[in-house]
């Protein structure tokens, strides 16, 4: 995530979610909301208090439905919040996924629908648990890699891992990367 201070404080690039990273989305997005203002991941944590509720009423016949606006000041803050909770969510997808996702009414069902889209489901989660626990039982380096590049993708694995519950010890972890180098 880059930061760019302004004279306002400080602002964040909106993380765009990749196919295959919904994990990391999903930690960058939260801290993106939480930097801009709080309340706007309580929206999609929570929900938005206030929901629209049509009435309809009898007039000289006629069925007429009115929809009720926000009346107070915290029904009104309650909707701005939601409102640029989804904006936000939205401009964070992909292009080729606007449409589908621009159909839910409020930002925590459309985050729902969107976990329920990229995030996988736990067989898949399990594959991925799995394949990664090779990828690290099965490193090794090459002589024309840095120690920096070494370091760095064994790390990328790990923090990975991490994410999906599998923690892996400091001491394990320093074994692994030394006994990945190559003899050189």
């Amino acid at each position: 995530m880059e930061f760019e201070s302004t004279n306002s404080g400080t602002t964040a690039k909106l993380p765009i979610l990749k196919l295959g990273e919904y994990e990391m989305w999903v930690i960058r997005i939260k801290q993106y909301f939480q930097i801009q203002d709080y309340a706007l991941w309580d929206v999609i944590e929570n929900g938005n208090s206030w929901v629209s509720v049509a009435q309809t009423t009898q007039e000289n016949g006629t069925s007429v439905t009115k929809m009720y606006v926000p009346v107070t000041a915290e029904e009104k803050t309650n909707k701005k919040n939601d409102v640029k909770a989804r904006s936000l969510l939205l401009m964070a997808l992909p292009n080729e996924h606007q449409l589908t996702f621009n159909q839910y009414p409020d930002a925590k069902t459309m985050f729902a629908a969107i976990k329920t889209r990229f995030g996988g489901n736990e067989a898949t989660r399990k594959t991925q648990k799995t394949l990664l626990k090779q990828w690290y039982e099965n490193f090794s380096a090459t002589s024309a890699e840095s120690l920096d590049s070494i370091f760095n993708r064994l790390q990328k694995i790990v923090s990975r891992l991490a994410i999906l519950g599998v923690v892996i010890a400091q001491e394990d972890l320093n074994s692994k990367f030394l006994s990945s180098l190559p003899s050189k």
